[in-house]
């Protein structure tokens, strides 16, 4: 049993850097991100996994860090948008949404361009009706779907004529 000021040691690779931490054991990833380690590309909308707006990657997965207790990761790999590019070699998604205007007001992009990321490398989605489907938990209250779809669709197109 934890008492109100106790912390637990966690190990997270965050972006590819080891990071120690020490958290609270109600401390969500999202809140560890973006109050202890100072990155707050993913963002806080909805705070109960419903827009999508926090999805970072876990091990490659997308997940709402929202909803996931940092302490149930030790020894993971978060991936947040601050990790996918840099200024000077931005990815391919953050290049196609760019091209594509596929954001508005964009606090949504960090967490489209994840859930994006996660997308292509799950490999389900091979049509425009399929990315729109399994982008459906990434909400956008811009209504930029058509143009982040199209982005997507680049980068897919893109990655099948490399194959």
């Amino acid at each position: 049993m934890t008492t109100p000021n106790q912390t637990i040691p966690l190990t997270l690779h965050v972006n590819g850097q080891p990071r120690a931490v020490q958290v609270e054991p109600w401390v969500t990833l999202l809140d560890l991100l973006r109050e202890q380690l100072r990155l707050t590309g993913a963002k806080k909308g909805c705070d109960h996994g419903q827009c999508g707006a926090c999805t970072v990657l876990v091990d490659g997965k997308r997940i709402n860090s929202c909803l996931k207790l940092a302490v149930t990761l030790d020894g993971a790999a978060v991936t947040t948008i601050e990790g996918l590019g840099t200024k000077d070699a931005l990815d391919p998604l953050q290049l196609a949404f760019i091209e594509r205007d596929a954001f508005q007001c964009g606090y949504c992009t960090p967490g489209q361009i994840c859930s994006a990321k996660a997308l292509l490398a799950e490999g389900k989605a091979s049509t425009r009706e399929e990315v729109r489907e399994w982008m459906s938990g990434n909400l956008c209250r811009c209504g930029a779907y058509s143009n982040i779809a199209d982005a997507v669709m680049d980068v897919l197109q893109a990655q099948g004529a490399q194959r």
